[in-house]
């Protein structure tokens, strides 16, 4: 089992490293790129694309590998396939369908970045769609959370969940290497978490999620050569969420005890943070959450005196703090799940004094 995870790894790393170079010069040769100007940080044209080479890196050996399985369960065709494989083969056959619909969500989510990237778009269209994008998965596909709560209660938290974290991570796509490196640190977590709950379909996606964003921050982490886009962002929020959604936290069978379900909560605490804090924000100053600005936890950390790559890194710290421990959460005791939760809240709590402690006091007038 852990070589072919090992393998959905390092072929996603390796496959992403080579599509991103090419998309990158491919951007630059046909000034696909984002200028410099109102809140942007970059001085220089940057290649956009990005997007491009992370969803081509993910959803194409997802749907080689579920055709593969579903063809194999077809035509009985398991002759030199590990045991492993066949053991699981006509589950991920069952799953061809959500598959495919998954993959159509995030292609549509896509398109839509790729025309905001080329001329942006208002918020409006944007959030209606990623909202019809959020059903058409939840509803007659049936990807969806809360399932005890009743049909339509789960669809509807499974819409606003894709839709917080789909604008979570195209929020946080502010600095080199953010989005996609907390992505990648949250996404590793929700494998091992997986991993533990005896998953193997989950796991596996998930990794090849993992190794493609650590191939495209070869490109990306600061100074970054090449931006995701919103064509990139969303996709990542997007499958991020979804990923949440498949993973099994609760199954009295397999002893996964309730407390399980705060999982996504704990590891996204950081970006779930950001987008939140950043919002009010914005509406104290009377403008619109969704308006582009330089209001973001990173930005506060750079205007107290850090690097750039000083916030991107304090930020993966804070992500991997929240995160680690609730890969047990899933099999623990009450006690247990408060000190993990008790610890997600301090680290958060830790993110809001170093993004307000210091404020320079107002200029004194002297007599």
């Amino acid at each position: 089992m852990y070589s072919v995870m090992l393998i959905a790894l390092v072929g996603s790393f390796l496959g992403s490293v080579g599509a991103t170079y090419a998309v990158r010069a491919w951007s630059r040769r046909y000034r696909f790129v984002d200028r410099p100007g109102g809140h942007k940080g970059h001085a220089q044209p940057i290649a956009l694309g990005g997007g491009i080479a992370i969803i081509s890196c993910i959803c194409i050996p997802l749907i080689v590998a579920t055709l593969v399985a579903h063809f194999a369960v077809r035509h009985d065709a398991f002759e030199g396939l590990p045991d492993v494989l066949v053991m699981h083969q006509e589950g991920m056959a069952s799953k061809l369908s959500e598959v495919f619909a998954i993959v159509a969500g995030a292609l549509i989510l896509h398109i839509l970045g790729l025309i905001d990237d080329v001329k942006a778009l208002g918020f409006l269209p944007k959030l209606l769609v990623q909202i019809a994008v959020a059903l058409f998965v939840a509803w007659p596909f049936g990807i969806r959370a809360g399932e005890a709560l009743g049909t339509p209660a789960a669809v509807a938290l499974t819409v606003v969940w894709i839709v917080l974290i789909t604008n979570a991570f195209n929020f946080l796509d502010n600095m080199d290497g953010l989005s996609a490196g907390v992505a990648a640190i949250a996404a590793a977590i929700f494998a091992a978490s997986a991993i533990r709950s005896g998953q193997l379909f989950v796991p596996v996606v998930t990794l090849i999620f993992v190794g493609t964003l650590l191939g495209f921050l070869v490109f990306n982490f600061t100074p970054a050569t090449i931006f995701m886009g919103d064509a990139g962002s969303m996709v990542v929020g997007y499958f991020l969420a979804v990923l949440t959604v498949l993973t099994t936290y609760y199954d009295p069978g397999r002893d996964l005890q309730p407390t399980g379900v705060l999982v996504p909560l704990v590891v996204l605490a950081v970006p779930l943070y950001d987008v939140v804090s950043v919002s009010w924000h914005r509406i104290r100053s009377g403008h619109s959450p969704f308006r582009g600005d330089q209001r973001h936890f990173s930005h506060r950390l750079v205007q107290k005196g850090m690097t750039p790559r000083g916030a991107v890194l304090t930020i993966y710290l804070a992500t991997a703090a929240t995160g680690f421990s609730a890969i047990l959460l899933p099999q623990a005791d009450r006690v247990t799940t408060c000190l993990a939760f008790a610890q997600c809240v301090c680290v958060v709590l830790i993110i809001a004094v170093l993004e307000h402690a210091g404020r320079p006091s107002p200029p004194k007038h002297r007599p």
